[in-house]
């Protein structure tokens, strides 16, 4: 594969600090991003994915799928060719962890629903 055809990424984290910039076919599957930065994430951060299905990986507004690919992805940047497209992180606990968690706030937000 020619190197243009790779496509470079960073993952902003949530306060601001970066995991890579890495190198991507764009055949990688959003899944491999999401294991990537579980095995990146810095040491040193309170809110560490367990593991990638705790993380959602967001680009041009929009929640990527698993399935999807770097290709189906990368949105159109016009003048932008071969620059750094950053892809923004939201740690996530799983639902089952959640709903341990603080019974009394999941009520209050089922009653303003």
């Amino acid at each position: 594969m020619p190197e243009e055809d790779f496509v470079e990424l960073k993952f902003r984290l949530y306060d601001g600090t970066d995991i890579g910039p890495f190198r991507y076919s764009p055949a990688s599957t959003v899944a491999v991003l999401k294991e990537r930065i579980v095995a990146e994430w810095p040491k040193d951060k309170k809110n560490a994915p367990k593991g990638a299905n705790d993380i959602k990986l967001i680009n041009a507004g929009k929640i990527l799928e698993n399935s999807k690919t770097v290709g189906q992805c990368k949105a159109p940047f016009g003048d932008l060719q071969n620059g750094v497209i950053t892809m923004h992180v939201v740690v996530q606990p799983s639902l089952a962890k959640a709903k341990t968690g603080n019974l009394c706030a999941i009520t209050t937000l089922q009653l303003l629903c």
